[in-house]
């Protein structure tokens, strides 16, 4: 009688284990968005040019003390909006276009796990963006201040209000009204968020409604804990918690994957 052993290589069919599946999407998924150039002009280049311009020529007044120590803030959260809005809505909504989420809806990995790979992502490619812009900013002369676990905590939370906002928009619009719809936000907001001029340069009818942006929240946030040493923003935190509840809230149950 013969016996039949099991080989080294025996088939084991089956799907990976969930947190296998996830980390192998998100290291993906983070590559996709390092490789395309358009995102990286977006969340690299242009926030580092604006960066260094606006430190280095007097062109807007921001204030008493050094340029460097109002704008960074602001840059940091242009970064964060870069990526988790205007990057994310663009790669998401062209890979609906061409099916990729539809086949990858079909795979084992569920839509979820999915949509926590992409935020995986996100997280890695901010990581490195505040790296990169914290150098710079330090070389400029920038001298923070404040509870680095307030600015934690406003960055996840801009995280999350922005990734909300663009999985929305790309689950929502085609692809080409998506690529100009994130493009033309990312542009608005850059000029009337905080970001590079001032909100109190603006008519007071205008400063009430542009605080209650995601990303003038996210800057002022962060300007008066890492510039004033302000302690925990808990107005700006709570309005970026009402847009991130509220849009993933709103892309969770209109997003559509064909």
């Amino acid at each position: 009688m013969t016996t039949t052993t099991t080989g080294t290589y025996t088939p084991k069919p089956g799907a990976a284990p969930l947190g296998r599946m996830i980390a192998t999407q998100a290291v993906l998924e983070t590559k996709m968005l390092l490789r395309n150039g358009e995102q990286l002009l977006l969340t690299v280049i242009i926030p580092t040019l604006l960066l260094v311009l606006f430190s280095s020529v007097d062109i807007i007044d921001t204030g008493a003390g050094e340029a460097v120590d109002f704008l960074a803030p602001g840059i940091l959260a242009l970064a964060v909006m870069s990526t988790a809005f205007t990057g994310q809505a663009i790669g998401t909504g062209f890979e609906r276009r061409y099916g990729v989420l539809k086949r990858l809806a079909a795979s084992p990995l569920p839509r979820w796990a999915l949509m926590t790979a992409k935020t995986m992502s996100v997280l890695v490619t901010e990581v490195l963006q505040i790296i990169l812009l914290a150098v710079i900013a330090f070389a400029l002369g920038w001298s923070p201040h404040g509870n680095p676990f307030a600015v934690l905590l406003l960055l996840v939370l801009g995280t999350a209000a922005f990734s909300g906002l663009g999985l929305l928009m790309a689950g929502t619009l085609k692809a080409e009204a998506t690529l100009a719809a994130a493009n033309l936000v990312f542009l608005l907001l850059l000029v009337g968020g905080g970001v590079i001029v001032p909100l109190d340069k603006f008519p007071d009818a205008a400063q009430s409604v542009l605080g209650l942006l995601p990303i003038s929240a996210l800057s002022d946030g962060l300007r008066d804990v890492l510039q004033h040493g302000a302690g925990m923003p808990w107005g700006d935190l709570g309005i970026l918690a009402v847009w991130a509840v509220v849009g993933l809230a709103a892309a969770g149950r209109f997003f559509r994957w064909e």
